[in-house]
């Protein structure tokens, strides 16, 4: 299926492994020129050169920004004024007990998960309304539905980011600018995989069984049982960014294995 992505600019926040990575691959196997986004130079050449080589596209390139610094989202924003499709992936997460989290974290939860979303999408969802053509998509999480009691502060920020996205869907109406988000369900991103591996050693487990463990204790709701693949992920977010989804704004759409047990 041509999904109509060639022409098409598209910066993916947080790409330089993970889910932030599969969905820049899958833009530019569909043609899209995509750039990436990490804070370290030589991470983001890897990641360029390894999309090329696995894409055959060449209209990939690279842009650094720490997302918790507003001096870095200014020059990322002065390199790059336009864009035809904005994916708000960065996001960082840590377990850490209700009680236990200082309200600086709280902060920076914020200012890295949601308010860098907000401050790309104030400069480039004008601009798409301009010439009446443009993309934004959160990437949530299942966690926003049902909040995680060891990461409050994360679910918190994930539940933000839907409220964004359907607050800027409400003001593209009539033109064919779109603003969804993406909930994945538990996905074998790198830091996930770490902190998995990370926990199955202290418990003396294998990594296979820590995922077994997981999806019965933690994540008992999970109708796949296993972790999403990134590539998973990013096939979703690959048509909610093209033209071919036109139909779809203002939604909060599930990529989550079946964690969350609503029906709506």
């Amino acid at each position: 299926m041509d999904l109509k992505l060639k022409n098409k600019t598209a910066l993916i926040t947080g790409s330089t492994a993970g889910i932030g990575y599969a969905i820049a691959k899958s833009l530019a196997s569909e043609g899209a020129t995509v750039f990436v986004n990490g804070r370290s130079k030589e991470r983001i050449d890897a990641t360029v050169a390894s999309i090329i080589k696995e894409t055959g596209n060449s209209n990939v390139q690279g842009i650094s920004a720490d997302f918790a610094k507003v001096q870095d989202i200014n020059e990322l924003l002065e390199q790059l004024p336009e864009v035809d499709i904005l994916v708000n992936n960065v996001g960082i997460f840590d377990p850490i007990a209700f009680k236990e989290i200082p309200d600086d974290e709280w902060f920076k939860f914020f200012e890295v998960n949601v308010l860098s979303g907000i401050r790309l999408s104030r400069i480039y969802f004008e601009k798409m309304l301009t010439k009446n053509w443009g993309r934004i998509i959160f990437i949530s999480s299942e966690s926003a539905i049902q909040i995680p009691a060891e990461m409050i502060h994360y679910g918190m920020t994930k539940t933000a980011q839907i409220a964004v996205a359907r607050g800027l869907a409400e003001l593209s109406v009539g033109s064919a600018v779109t603003v969804n988000s993406v909930l994945p369900g538990p996905t074998a991103s790198e830091g996930v995989s770490v902190f998995i591996d990370s926990v199955a050693k202290a418990q003396g487990l294998t990594s296979a069984e820590m995922e077994k463990e997981f999806f019965t204790t933690v994540r008992g709701t999970s109708l796949l049982k296993r972790f999403i693949e990134p590539e998973e992920i990013a096939n979703m977010v690959t048509f909610i960014a093209s033209p071919l989804s036109s139909a779809t704004n203002g939604a909060t759409l599930r990529a989550d294995g079946g964690v969350i047990k609503t029906a709506f």
